[in-house]
């Protein structure tokens, strides 16, 4: 049976959502059309390559891997994928590169299972095989010559000829891993991408220098094909920069952030899409955005083709594969769709006479589809049977789930991604303390909230997401309230029949809405908190990390450890340093040292460790803060008052029949009356939650005054009501 093969002419445009810092993205200069080659299974990231041409204008072979074990290499041929050939299921697949002798073509395939690297020649026929000497499995690999470059979790190893060379231990966890080798360097520069925000460059077994990146960096790649020392970078809040390594400093060249929020960076290529002799950039994310950039005369990054599929890109690569002289940008999605964006035209034009010959080769290709759609039946039939037998035999069929649960610095919420392999049925969303649910655009299924009874059940939140056929990517969006930690639980229910349900589970920690800093402005009035105890680095480590999102949980070497915070929602930040039996706390909201002297106590009991706690509390910082959230506060207060009107102006508007009676405030109040209630639709509760952290300000000032404020608390609400921030400064000061 040939492969599933479809043509789908249409290719949704979409207006650049793209900025640089310094300039807008010019108009897109692309016409690219969308088909379909195979499907394997489901793939992890860069787990798809082109192999290299033979010839200028040459089709390429494609070597794609899955989660089965399966490596496939395949070609086109008048129009139908033609196997090179096809391996025996195995462990799980990874990783995928290419490798070769130097000054050769890198033709040979590398791929990781487990902890195991395996070679094999581009006829299929395996020659290398290396075990790795790590205990966990290979996330991320780069292959030069004889060299592996290969990282777990939270370390680097490079082996040549499969003898240890370079061993390194990272921070944080390391997301993937290139290699500078040219003829200009003395050695190898590793450079790894971590999820701390940096990129740490090595030389050797020791670490060379960091680069700080504004964000977490997911994908590295050279922009030069042919080395040099441009590394790009994709991070997962979708930022892509360009940065020269140097043997001891570097430098970053640009960068580009998105205007609309749309999914992470997972994979990234260049290739001279164009022509025009220099390499544009192929980005793929986890939305399913297909982007290629190009560059202009001032050598600023431009968008200029954005395409959307249906699941996430793991991964991407530009070349020549369908049709010689044509090129195009191939993806292999989640679900192991391999897909193509060509610039062959997919619609023929014939002259006179071409009739006759046009409608053959057309009949003969719905002859052929018609034979596989009917050899696909007779597949779908004999893989329902199996799966019934299956569930008869108390064998629960499982579904691969790819989960995500992020936070957003935009907006101060947790995105939660989930992509199943197959079509959703319906989702469960499940919490034990309090979340709001916020609002996503691109979210077609059908939510319904039901009643919920914390003292009875424990449930703060119980809503069920009814999914649209053929959905099999959802993505939602949660706020928590600092403070409040507990468990938000996503049961997940597939089409297949008979159905079976996932539970994937999410920490909620006390300070969630805290993100990784690389600094902290140390001129802002600061609060400290102080712990000594008889608790070891690693027990102290541990509470941090309960506390706090985007710690690793590995313990960090040296003897004391440093990191920086700011809430995203407030701006107000936060630094912690501790070392065996002695922590300090450092922040400009009381709030938030109060959060972690609660937490921490407790923690501390449940344990039967005796803690020291001293506090030194600076009420400058109480204004300082108060200062912080006026901005947001009046904000939403104007917006409120704005859309309370909306309904009494559109009364008038029917009944005068014009507007012209109208002040201006009040005619730009009708005009922008549908972004007004869409945006006040998309933030459930604003003024509740405003006011609440005023509430915890003010309770917890007083409270390490050891004075008991909540008999005023009404007080302080009659002043929120009619708020001024003169007013308020006061009432805190005299109160």
């Amino acid at each position: 049976m040939g492969p599933v093969f479809f043509v789908d002419t249409q290719v949704l445009f979409q207006q650049h959502s793209f900025i640089k810092v310094s300039t807008l993205a010019k108009k897109m200069e692309l016409n690219l059309n969308r088909v379909d080659y195979i499907q394997v299974g489901v793939t992890s990231q860069k787990t798809m390559r082109l192999l290299p041409a033979h010839g200028k204008k040459a089709t390429q072979k494609v070597a794609v891997a899955d989660h089965d074990g399966i490596l496939t290499c395949f070609g086109m041929k008048k129009g139908e994928a033609v196997p090179v050939f096809k391996t025996l299921p195995g462990q799980k697949i990874s990783r995928l590169d290419l490798g070769g002798a130097v000054d050769s073509p890198q033709e040979k395939i590398y791929v990781c299972c487990g902890s195991q690297v395996r070679g094999l020649t581009k006829k299929g026929k395996q020659f290398f095989t290396c075990d790795v000497n790590l205990t966990e499995s290979i996330n991320a690999m780069y292959v030069s010559g004889e060299d592996l470059f290969v990282c777990a979790s939270y370390i680097y190893n490079h082996s040549s000829h499969c003898k240890d060379q370079d061993y390194f231990l990272s921070g944080d966890k390391i997301n993937d891993i290139t290699c500078l080798v040219s003829q200009t360097l003395t050695h190898p520069v590793p450079v790894l991408a971590c999820q701390d925000r940096v990129l740490r460059v090595l030389q050797g077994s020791e670490l060379a220098y960091q680069v700080e990146v504004p964000g977490q960096p997911s994908v590295l790649e050279h922009y030069h094909k042919d080395g040099g020392e441009d590394i790009l970078y994709g991070t997962t809040d979708g930022k892509i920069g360009l940065v020269h390594i140097g043997e001891t400093s570097a430098a970053t060249k640009w960068e580009i952030y998105k205007e609309k929020k749309k999914g992470g960076i997972l994979c990234m290529d260049t290739y001279d899409m164009v022509g025009d002799g220099v390499s544009d950039i192929l980005v793929g994310c986890d939305d399913g955005t297909v982007a290629i950039y190009g560059f202009d005369g001032t050598n600023e990054p431009t968008l200029r083709f954005e395409h959307t599929l249906s699941e996430s890109i793991n991964s991407i690569q530009g070349g020549c594969v369908g049709k010689e002289s044509y090129d195009e940008v191939l993806t292999a999605t989640y679900s192991g769709w391999v897909t193509a964006l060509t610039t062959e035209p997919q619609k023929a034009e014939g002259g006179p006479g071409d009739e006759v010959r046009m409608t053959k080769e057309t009949q003969s290709k719905v002859e052929a589809l018609r034979a596989e759609v009917e050899q696909l039946q007779v597949k779908v039939q004999q893989g329902r049977q199996d799966y019934q037998h299956s569930t008869l035999s108390k064998t629960v069929p499982a579904f691969s789930i790819n989960d995500k649960f992020l936070l957003c610095q935009d907006d101060a919420s947790y995105s939660l991604t989930l992509e199943v392999q197959t079509a959703i049925d319906n989702l469960l969303l499940q919490s034990d303390i309090p979340m709001d649910v916020l609002d996503v655009d691109n979210n077609s299924a059908l939510v319904s909230f039901s009643e919920c009874d914390w003292e009875a059940n424990g449930n703060f939140l119980l809503a069920t997401y009814r999914c649209q056929a053929n959905t099999s990517r959802l993505e939602l969006k949660v706020r928590s309230i600092e403070g409040q930690y507990g468990t938000l639980r996503a049961y997940v229910t597939h089409r297949l029949q008979p159905k079976t349900c996932q539970l994937r589970q999410y920490h909620i920690k006390p300070l969630s809405l805290h993100q990784r800093a690389h600094s902290i402005q140390q001129d802002r009035p600061m609060n400290r908190l102080s712990l000594v105890g008889q608790f070891s680095l690693a027990e102290i480590h541990s509470w941090v990390v309960f506390c706090l999102p985007e710690v690793p949980e590995k313990t960090p070497a040296g003897e004391s450890v440093t990191f920086y915070f700011h809430n995203t929602f407030l701006g107000t930040q936060l630094q912690t340093t501790y070392c065996k039996g002695e922590a300090h706390f450092k922040s400009d909201n009381i709030s938030t040292i109060s959060i972690l002297s609660d937490v921490l106590s407790k923690e501390a009991t449940k344990r039967k460790i005796n803690l020291n706690v001293s506090y030194d509390i600076n009420d400058d910082s109480v204004t300082h803060t108060l200062k912080m959230i006026h901005p947001k506060l009046e904000y939403q207060l104007v917006l409120a008052r704005k859309v309370q009107l909306i309904d009494a102006l559109k009364e008038l508007q029917v009944h005068e029949g014009n507007t012209d009676f109208l002040t201006s405030e009040y005619r730009n109040i009708l005009d922008e009356s549908s972004s007004l209630l869409e945006e006040y639709k998309k933030q459930p509760a604003p003024l509740e939650r405003l006011y609440g952290m005023i509430t915890d300000l003010f309770i917890d000032k007083f409270k390490f005054k050891g004075q008991n404020v909540k008999s005023k608390v009404s007080s302080l609400l009659e002043i929120l009501d009619s708020y001024d921030l003169k007013s308020l400064l006061d009432f805190f000061s005299e109160a």
